[in-house]
């Protein structure tokens, strides 16, 4: 028996609640099809969450999930340009016709979907996706170099969350898009960091939920940990990591929202609308975290 699970048309750091309540009871019983054939546009988050499911399946034994590609034209093959498919390949049965495009190493507009396995991995990545992001972010959002600057420390901090807390390996990827509904044609950089690791409520477990008692759960947990920059290590200066992305975000008015379980909570400038805190969402594996960092204001 397979189980299918439809990829929503647009897949985005919010309509991955679509893609969970696909899933079913966890860990399935059945092969799972990812079924993205509708799929007409995907977010760096959408990229990082569907080899996080590959991924999550992958670690639980459980048999090779089949993936069917975009069937509209150019969407498998910017697939391929952003680097999904070359990973995707690794964790799924791919169905529909591949694109041998290359990954887009050098483009303008994105930096690819990369893994992150260890601290050597981040600091290797990180110094070349700042490198190419600080090119992008002077020239693409015209942004100052103190805030180019910046980003690279977000950059560094989402990445060591997934080496220090997930307990196995994750991905990030950095699109830059126009926001012509919500900033008025103001570009944004967008960074999706996804793993397949244990979430935020075991993470902090065993230091935080006597404290919270019956209100500990994913939502909790992840506030403690964003809002109140609460670590599962003792040692002083632990969880300074959302600390100095939020300072970061509040200066430049960026976004910063956290899915880990069942939950979701954002910082939310006043340009978005998305809801602060979400509960009792369809449980997806891991965590997942996306920051937008908008550009310059012309109008400024």
């Amino acid at each position: 028996m397979t189980r299918v699970v439809p990829v929503p048309q647009h897949l985005d750091h919010l309509s991955v609640d679509q893609l969970a309540a696909g899933l079913g009871p966890w860990p399935p019983e059945e092969r799972i099809l990812v079924d993205a054939h509708a799929t007409e546009w995907a977010s760096p988050a959408g990229f990082v969450a569907l080899l996080t499911l590959g991924q999550a399946l992958a670690e639980l034994g459980a048999p090779t999930p089949e993936l069917a590609l975009p069937a509209a034209d150019g969407v498998a093959s910017y697939w391929a340009k952003a680097g999904v498919l070359r990973d995707a390949e690794k964790l799924f049965q791919v169905h529909g016709k591949v694109p041998r495009r290359r990954v887009d190493e050098t483009s303008d507009i994105l930096l690819p979907l990369t893994i992150i396995r260890n601290v050597a991995d981040v600091m290797e990545i990180v110094g070349r996706l700042t490198e190419h992001a600080t090119q992008i972010l002077k020239h693409e959002l015209e942004l100052e170099p103190s805030v180019v600057g910046g980003f690279g420390q977000s950059l560094s901090e989402a990445c060591q969350n997934i080496v220090e807390h997930a307990g196995t390996a994750g991905w990030v990827a950095v699109h830059v898009y126009v926001y012509r509904r919500r900033l008025g044609g103001r570009k944004v950089a967008v960074i999706a960091v996804s793993d397949a690791g244990i979430g935020f409520r075991r993470s902090l477990d065993a230091t935080q939920s006597r404290r919270f008692g019956d209100r500990w759960g994913d939502a909790q947990a992840i506030e403690t940990a964003l809002i109140h920059g609460v670590s599962r290590f003792r040692d002083p200066g632990r969880g300074q990591g959302f600390a100095g992305i939020k300072r970061y975000l509040a200066r430049w008015e960026g976004k910063i929202s956290v899915r880990s379980g069942t939950a979701r909570v954002a910082i939310v400038p006043g340009w978005d609308d998305e809801l602060p805190r979400m509960e009792n969402l369809p449980w997806f594996p891991g965590s997942q975290v996306t920051i937008v960092i908008p550009g310059k204001d012309p109008a400024a």
